[in-house]
């Protein structure tokens, strides 16, 4: 009886342990809650900058560019296909229905295919758009390529 007494004894202060570790991992977790929502609170907003007003005319061909481009073929390898990405680095125009040239050049340098069209897309100032354009059918014989923005509809901000 009197063994009994102690092991009872021993086993309600291993749950008090067990609570006093429990309220402990509470404080730390909410403590570091705490810490952390209030560095995310003093954190400065991004100032959206506003349009600048035009200071001359628009010119898309300078300022669209075209970040990175690949050509590939369609499944039935027989038109082109461009994967694009173009910049618009004005800081007042919006731009839309980028004008593009393609050029398909053989191996003697000599133009296979020039082609035109246009990618009806906006792009506000400063920003970038993807897309992809089915252009003509890939010309045999063709050494190299290109493509090239020549014009755009401009829209001040």
């Amino acid at each position: 009886m009197f063994e009994a007494t102690q092991e009872a004894k021993a086993s309600g202060a291993s749950k008090g342990l067990w609570i006093v570790f429990a309220v402990v991992v509470v404080a730390i977790a909410a403590g570091g809650y705490l810490f952390i929502s209030k560095a995310k609170a003093n954190k400065p907003f991004p100032v959206v900058a506003a349009a600048a007003p035009p200071t001359g005319p628009a010119d898309p061909v300078r300022d669209l560019k075209v970040r990175r481009a690949t050509m590939s073929k369609d499944r039935t390898g027989t038109t082109a296909v461009w994967l694009v990405t173009i910049e618009n680095r004005s800081a007042s125009y919006t731009y839309s229905n980028i004008q593009y040239e393609t050029t398909y050049v053989g191996a003697n340098n000599d133009a296979i295919l020039i082609n035109k069209g246009t990618i009806p897309v906006t792009i506000e100032p400063g920003g970038q758009q993807n897309s992809e354009i089915n252009d003509a059918l890939y010309p045999a014989g063709t050494a190299w390529y290109k493509i090239r923005i020549t014009g755009a509809k401009p829209s001040a901000q």
